[in-house]
């Protein structure tokens, strides 16, 4: 029992670690990013098709 404890702590201290929030919270907006800018799939393409046109960064066609 005392194992599981010290492991669940550990695994605790871990999860709130600020770094490992940073790196979680770096990867959704990455994720975000790429869902708006690189998608191919329509109903999320054809509502952002004229943001992609405006920033100029993204080629669309």
């Amino acid at each position: 029992m005392t194992t599981n404890s010290s492991t669940w702590k550990q695994v605790t201290r871990l999860t709130l670690s600020v770094p490992l929030q940073g790196t979680l919270y770096i990867g959704l907006l990455s994720l975000i990013v790429w869902t708006v800018f690189f998608t191919t799939y329509p109903p999320i393409h054809d509502k952002l098709h004229s943001l992609r046109h405006h920033t100029l960064t993204v080629g669309c066609h």
